[in-house]
């Protein structure tokens, strides 16, 4: 739980009224706890050790975070299997009702959620507004398919049939990362619920204030008491959650690692798990390609989000005849990128999330000198001029240059702003060093050949592939990896079959045709 403040939010200097970081006074209370199951927020059990958390654009602490025990996972779970035995008897058509609803109280708080997001976690306020938005979009596309789940009729011989139901888990579990809180926490629960199941969801600790915001609305809603809980905590308490008996599934984003554990923990109660995990995805630019926009791509897939993002496009093939024209753009662009605020209209990369985190990317860049890359701008520490953001966790969007395969920035996920560019002569030569990875989450080609196009794509080993763009995630699309990028996926119809399971019944209409 977090015990806390009332949190004093800043007003940027340049920001008109409706751009600061409280929809009205100024002010956004997450006074505690921020635990939430059986229909209200809940103070933890566990009187143990403290956690800090930090707002990363001023390096303040916000408040402190105690982890839930064994006490507050019961209860939760205990909560989410009540809920359970109500919603999953209730029709499509009623969870539809409520889930829209939730989508519309989503849409008239918009503001508050996103400035809360900036807050914790340091993104740009503009892209925070994209995010509620995608969270919204993601309810409301599951609660169009709850009303159509049905399953398949078979005739049989003699008059006999058999027919299919497809039916909810049960309580299922969601963990979340800390670059997508409030996204992270709609992606999983709307094809959860509307499948009928209940969620227990625990936030990442280090973003660990909006996901309660969802629990309140889907309450709000109409949703029955324990529909959708939050617990707070570590790696302890998501592994009370996994190993809970009455648990059906766990749904996890995060690193390939703490993946790996997760799907160990699971498999002891033979669980079906979702895994969205890491990335060291491949862009490729042919010679042919549009360049300005596949100079757009490849920000795109840098420097969203400050590049703490999965499925980032971090390893840039270009194709050498067009090499020199592309990087000097994309390094002009780059440098004009604006830093600072995040909550000001015109930032565009805001803070990383936390000063370890901060230190690792910049350690990264390090390297890549040390192993002979060439940095053509950016991978310093930033200061920003207002003095009250002095203690955040910025850097400078970085390119790097004369990058070869065996670079620990080629090779190794960075999470940062940090882009590798590397040169390619041939398709076949660049197909082959894309697919050198153990990853397998996303790629990307830039080429006005549409025969080449698809051609590559079949041929690239990743689970999300873009054409003439990147990074572009509607709900309705499925989204996750190949190889130790994942299992499963978020979003689009296929979610529904990773929410349900499937009941296959015979009816007999004649007499038993016995062997005895």
């Amino acid at each position: 739980m977090l015990r806390g403040l009332t949190v004093v939010l800043r007003r940027p200097h340049a920001a008109p009224p409706a751009a600061v970081r409280c929809v009205s006074s100024g002010t956004v209370d997450i006074t505690v706890p921020l635990n939430f199951w059986a229909g209200k927020r809940r103070t933890s059990h566990e009187k143990g050790h403290k956690e800090n958390v930090y707002e990363p654009a001023t390096g303040r602490v916000l408040c402190h975070l105690e982890p839930c025990g064994a006490v507050d996972i019961n209860q939760a779970v205990n909560a989410a299997k009540s809920a359970f035995g109500h919603w999953s008897k209730m029709s499509g058509m009623e969870r539809m009702k409520i889930m829209i609803e939730a989508a519309h109280i989503i849409e008239s708080r918009r503001e508050e959620i996103a400035e809360m997001e900036v807050v914790n976690n340091g993104k740009s306020i503009t892209e925070a507004r994209l995010d509620v938005d995608s969270g919204r979009l993601c309810i409301e596309y599951y609660a169009g398919l709850a009303s159509t789940l049905a399953g398949q009729h078979v005739q049989l011989p003699g008059g006999s049939f058999a027919y299919t139901r497809r039916e909810p888990l049960g309580v299922c579990v969601g963990i979340g990362a800390w670059n997508y809180p409030f996204q992270i926490a709609s992606w999983k629960s709307a094809p959860a619920l509307a499948c009928g199941n209940s969620m227990v969801f625990k936030p990442s600790p280090v973003t660990p204030v909006t996901a309660v915001l969802l629990a309140e609305i889907y309450a709000q809603a109409g949703a029955p008491d324990g529909l959708f809980n939050v617990v707070q905590g570590s790696q302890e308490t998501g592994s009370l959650l996994c190993h809970h008996p009455d648990v059906a599934k766990v749904s996890f984003t995060g690193s390939v690692p703490t993946g790996k554990k997760i799907m160990e923990m699971a498999s002891r109660g033979v669980k079906p798990v979702t895994l969205e995990l890491g990335g060291k995805s491949p862009l490729l630019i042919f010679q042919d390609s549009d360049l300005e926009n596949a100079v757009r791509g490849a920000l795109m897939a840098n420097f969203l989000s400050q590049g703490q993002v999965c499925s980032n496009g971090t390893r840039v093939f270009v194709q050498r005849d067009i090499l020199s024209e592309f990087v000097e753009e994309v390094v002009k662009r780059t440098q004009s990128i604006e830093i600072g605020d995040p909550l000001l209209e015109t930032t565009r990369m805001g803070a990383l999330v936390s000063k370890p985190h901060l230190e690792k990317v910049l350690s990264f860049v390090e390297q890549a000198k040390k192993e002979g890359a060439s940095v053509l701008c950016g991978g310093e520490p930033f200061v920003p001029s207002d003095p009250k953001l002095k203690g955040g966790y910025y850097m400078t969007p970085c390119v790097l240059g004369d990058c070869t395969d065996e670079m620990t920035c080629v090779k190794e996920e960075i999470f940062g702003p940090v882009m590798s560019v590397l040169s390619f002569e041939t398709e076949e030569e660049v197909l082959h060093r894309a697919n050198n990875t153990t990853l397998g989450l996303a790629a990307g080609v830039f080429t006005r050949d549409v025969r080449r196009a698809h051609r590559v794509v079949e041929h690239l080993k990743a689970g999300s592939c873009f054409i003439n763009n990147y990074n572009i995630t509607p709900v309705e699309v499925p989204f996750g990896g190949f190889k130790m990028s994942g299992i499963g996926r978020e979003n689009g119809q296929v979610t529904i079959e990773h929410y349900s399971q499937l009941k296959t019944v015979f009816v007999e209409m004649g007499d038993v045709d016995s062997l005895f």
